[in-house]
């Protein structure tokens, strides 16, 4: 009696153990069977997205593009500071393509691919005193586009403009020791 008694709680014991250990692991757990088999690997570098602000000051008027020199396709917004003293009024200049966001950006409603270039937003300021100098500080930033479940990309409006990119540069072993461009 006491053998079969025995029995059980090593039969429990075991179960409990086989249990906690199955809640213990992590939320990805993946096996591998006879079947299946894996080897060698590929280094995988990610493009990112740069962008170039191109401004041209004309008439009290600053005439700003952007430029996507980056490796893929992004969305783009700019806002701009002079000061309290002066009033800034914005202007489309591409025909409907830029807007006004509620936190002071102005935002490209398409999306910018490598090597285009957004159409003009005009920034004009009030004269002032023609005497006075002055200047229109231009920020601007730039997200890659992101897609939905199926594919499609997501409009301007929808994207995390709060993210930030965490980027590790990789330096060859020439950088590191500063022996840069010799040979």
């Amino acid at each position: 009696m006491k053998k079969m008694q025995n029995k059980k709680m090593l039969g429990l014991a075991a179960a409990a153990l086989v249990l906690t250990a199955g809640a213990a692991t992590g939320k990805a757990m993946a096996y591998f069977t006879t079947y299946v088999t894996a080897q060698g690997g590929h280094e995988l570098e990610l493009g990112f997205t740069t962008t170039i602000p191109n401004e041209v000051v004309k008439d009290w008027t600053k005439d700003i593009t952007l430029t996507n020199t980056g490796e893929n396709d992004c969305y783009v917004r700019v806002k701009t500071f002079a000061g309290t003293k002066y009033k800034l009024d914005y202007v489309d200049g591409s025909g409907g393509s830029w807007s006004a966001g509620s936190d002071g950006y102005y935002y490209w409603h398409g999306i910018l691919a490598p090597g285009e270039t957004t159409g003009s937003l005009l920034v004009k300021i009030d004269k002032l005193d023609a005497t006075e100098s002055f200047n229109v500080i231009v920020v601007q930033e730039c997200t890659p586009v992101a897609y939905d479940e199926e594919g499609n990309p997501l409009s301007w409006a929808q994207v995390d403009w709060s993210k930030t990119a965490d980027v590790v540069k990789k330096e060859s072993q020439e950088t590191v020791n500063g022996e840069e461009g010799k040979e």
